[in-house]
């Protein structure tokens, strides 16, 4: 997937990091709340990008702590970079909200269970915003925390705000 080898070619043209601490990035930058990438797509996506020339690694011992590969970005890692940077922002934008597809479906439940379902989608909203808004707050004075990476936030609220608005209307519409 395209949109993993960016993030991780991203990560890497700072600077190298071992596979676990771009899990830890991915995890703090919590990247995993607007793309899909789980801990065990960044292991494999390093050995893929290693095996195609992108990034090459070289092992570490830290004290008394395990060896570990830290990966470093090449000069053909470092071209589809930027070759994947225009590639995914030339591409239509895609918005995937798994909730929808209890939405397409209400209409097959008693109003009782539509509104059940519905409660449950605006709860998992509800944390989200709360979740988005906390880590707005946590970041928002670190300078370690690039500009774009705080726009990212800020749209993510922008999001969750109208998801929240739209579903006030659907549940009134639904009355």
């Amino acid at each position: 997937m395209a949109t993993i080898d960016l993030i991780v070619l991203g990560m890497l043209k700072k600077e190298s990091l071992s596979a676990y601490d771009i899990q830890k990035l991915v995890e703090y930058r919590n990247i995993s709340k607007w793309v899909k990438i789980s801990t065990p797509s960044i292991y494999k996506k390093v050995i893929q990008l290693e095996e195609k020339g992108f990034i090459t690694s070289h092992t570490e011992k830290d004290g008394k702590m395990p060896e570990k590969a830290v990966y470093t970005l090449t000069d053909a890692g470092r071209e589809e970079f930027e070759k994947l940077m225009f590639e995914i922002s030339c591409k239509p934008i895609n918005m995937f909200l798994d909730f929808n597809a209890v939405i397409v479906n209400l209409e097959n439940m008693s109003k009782e269970k539509q509104k059940e379902c519905l409660d449950n989608i605006e709860c998992n909203i509800n944390v989200l915003k709360t979740h988005i808004q906390e880590n707005i707050a946590l970041k928002e004075n670190d300078q370690d925390i690039p500009a774009t990476g705080m726009a990212v936030l800020h749209q993510q609220f922008l999001l969750i705000q109208a998801i929240e608005e739209w579903m006030i209307t659907l549940k009134k519409t639904l009355e």
